[in-house]
């Protein structure tokens, strides 16, 4: 980040943190126009017939598109796990560019509440939604894992636990360690590949289920010193590589129909990937790394520079940009910060471009940029957390301080594989 954005993306981060006390830790969501009963049943209804289906869902995509506020008038605020680890990560990480405990303190509070919001049916501590998700392959009761949450509460717990040193945090890791372990299960694709399931044993083949899956993994691996971690991890993350295409980009699923290319899941797979590669390097991993990141450098920006929210589409948009992918391509940079310099650039024109247009000034940022104006409900999951954290890792970076994941630095790893 240039150093003159230092100081201003700084007083952004102080006026959000005033905002999310004034406004509180729960908030509309992304899902909100189809968790309601009536929602969900036009959505299960599209999915089996597409064509008169349309227009079940219609209505909802016409208050998404035009009267983003009308939210809460189909589901009630409610808080979500993968906000508040993305919360306790970025105070965390805040604590130390300030040194204020409250920052610390803040953090640990977000892990107590995600300590009582595990999923109650599972052993071991996961994380998933807390409602009712609508699915093509049917419908997923709320308090089921996913794997694509359940890391970053690893994260979170790991973060905090490399600050205060609680052996607390780190039973919960491992715990975590052990369900992310056990309860999902492997697809074999080929030699030494296979994908994990994106719930405990349901759905193979989403891409950045394995990536999630074999980058927690692998830190865990190092964590605990358990090789068969470590050779999940590598069978998960192989198949992450193999399943990418040609030009770099990587389709959301390996099932022939979810072929879409969108922004937010590419950053998940190389963020999953880079982690991963940083800890237990690998060619194989690297190379496709840098094959993806041309790739997405090439073809998820628009005209302008900026982020935009698919390269191959699955539908209309009803948006031309938004605040979670504006949020992973940050966090992405930091991860890969001066390693892809045309990234590095990419990151500080859209931190400019957020100060600008997207930073408001009660303290929250807008979710996305509509055909016709901004949706500015703020939305914890979708968007303001990430934000948060991001810019909170772009000032770490500054700091000196690199953390390649759950919170492990270059002395971190050397020590743990001498032990």
């Amino acid at each position: 980040m240039k150093s003159e954005l230092v100081q201003p993306v700084s007083r952004t981060v102080d006026l959000f943190v005033a905002w999310l006390d004034r406004y509180g830790e729960t908030s509309q969501d992304h899902q909100d126009f189809y968790n309601s009963q009536v929602g969900r049943a036009a959505k299960n209804f599209y999915y089996r017939h597409p064509g008169i289906g349309r227009f079940a869902v219609l209505p909802m995509v016409g208050c998404e598109a035009f009267a983003p506020w009308t939210r809460r008038f189909f589901y009630p605020r409610m808080r979500l796990p993968i906000a508040d680890a993305h919360y306790a990560m970025g105070f965390a990480l805040y604590h130390r560019v300030t040194g204020d405990p409250r920052h610390l303190q803040r953090a640990v509070h977000f892990l107590e509440v995600l300590e009582s919001t595990k999923c109650p049916a599972y052993r071991n501590a996961g994380w998933g939604y807390p409602f009712q998700w609508q699915t093509r392959n049917g419908l997923i009761q709320s308090g089921t894992p996913l794997i694509t949450t359940t890391p970053y509460c690893y994260e979170a717990f790991a973060y905090v636990y490399r600050l205060d040193g609680n052996p607390r945090w780190k039973e919960t890791m491992a715990s975590i360690a052990r369900h992310v372990f056990e309860d999902y299960d492997d697809e074999e694709t080929g030699p030494n590949a296979a994908n994990s399931s994106y719930f405990p044993h349901l759905e193979h083949g989403v891409i950045n289920a394995s990536s999630y899956r074999g980058f927690m993994l692998t830190a865990a691996a190092l964590e605990f010193a358990e090789p068969r971690y470590a050779a999940a991890a590598e069978r998960n993350l192989n198949f992450v590589v193999q399943a990418q295409s040609p030009d770099g980009s990587w389709p959301y699923s390996t099932d022939g129909e979810r072929t879409f290319v969108d922004h937010f899941h590419t950053c998940f797979v190389l963020k999953g990937l880079a982690k991963a590669e940083a800890l237990a390097p690998r060619t194989a991993w690297r190379d496709a790394i840098d094959r993806g990141v041309a790739y997405y450098l090439e073809q998820l920006f628009d005209e302008d520079g900026l982020p935009k929210p698919f390269s191959r589409a699955p539908r209309l948009t009803v948006y031309k940009r938004e605040l979670y992918d504006c949020a992973e391509c940050l966090n992405l940079a930091a991860l890969l910060r001066g390693r892809f310099p045309k990234l590095d650039q990419a990151a500080d024109r859209l931190v400019e471009h957020l100060l600008q247009k997207w930073a408001l000034p009660k303290g929250s940022f807008r979710s996305r940029k509509l055909l016709v104006g901004y949706d500015n409900v703020p939305m914890h999951r979708w968007g303001q957390s990430e934000i948060f954290r991001s810019l909170c890792a772009l000032l770490t970076a500054e700091r000196g301080y690199e953390a390649n994941v759950a919170g492990l630095t270059p002395d971190h790893v050397r020590n743990l594989r001498n032990v």
